[in-house]
């Protein structure tokens, strides 16, 4: 009897875990459901729809390095397939749009993917410059909404610097998204 207790007991904590993790997702509290879907994605590494739930949640957080281990296990539908790939396109723009901007990498020869994720804009924004001199700051107008416009620049740390995108609507800052 206290085996089938047990088990039940094991079997509502998961399934309270990804509600608890929806329910923050769906009240677009990103941060609190990529941290609780953190902490029970080892319990859930096989339930395609807890991954990529707590993918996205990561994703709108700019938590973005926390999408490799879902990038690697979501491969068991036609929905999670995908999904790893748009989060793929995502990591790998995130991790050369801060190599040419700590290192001075050129990115004018890479021919990648896109996504309508703020990262993929300005890593097409950027890559459509070209060869040219760097700067310690980056203003982009959006190819679609001309009110729209992003700041980018690296915050320099004693130890790692952050590449910072700021998003204007005219004169007003929407966002701030900090990327390490």
């Amino acid at each position: 009897m206290k085996i089938v207790l047990s088990i039940l007991v094991y079997i509502s904590l998961f399934a309270d875990a990804k509600d608890d993790v929806f329910n923050f997702y769906q009240n677009e509290k990103y941060e609190q459901a990529c941290t609780l879907g953190h902490k029970w994605l080892d319990k859930n590494i096989r339930d395609d729809e807890f991954v990529s739930l707590y993918a996205f949640s990561c994703l709108y957080s700019d938590y973005i390095d926390r999408l490799a281990i879902p990038i690697s296990v979501l491969k068991f539908s036609r929905e999670s397939r995908s999904n790893s790939a748009y989060f793929s396109v995502i990591l790998m723009q995130k991790k050369l749009l801060y190599h040419s901007l700590v290192d001075a990498y050129n990115l004018t020869k890479l021919k990648l993917p896109t996504t309508d994720y703020i990262l993929s804009k300005v890593f097409d924004l950027y890559s459509a410059l070209g060869v040219h001199e760097h700067r310690t700051m980056y203003i982009f107008n959006d190819e679609k909404n001309p009110r729209v416009s992003y700041k980018l620049y690296l915050v320099k740390d004693e130890h790692l610097s952050k590449m910072v995108i700021e998003e204007y609507f005219d004169t007003i800052s929407i966002q701030r998204h900090v990327y390490w």
